[in-house]
């Protein structure tokens, strides 16, 4: 993955998390909750393309 979609990506990923802050009415425990969720996913997605964390490959959601 070069180095320009990363960026990308995470541009949009910060994007669509403020739309969501700024226009979506929810309670400020939720937000703060979703917020924590979607920075613990991306940090560990980010260890993930670095290699850091190879062994999330063995982990399969779903069926």
């Amino acid at each position: 993955m070069s180095l320009v979609n990363l960026i990308v990506i995470l541009i949009v990923v910060g994007v669509v998390l403020w739309l969501i802050n700024t226009y979506l009415p929810m309670d400020g425990k939720i937000k703060s909750i979703l917020n924590g969720v979607v920075v613990i996913a991306v940090v560990l997605w980010l260890f993930r393309v670095f290699g850091v964390l190879s062994s999330l490959d063995a982990i399969h959601l779903g069926k």
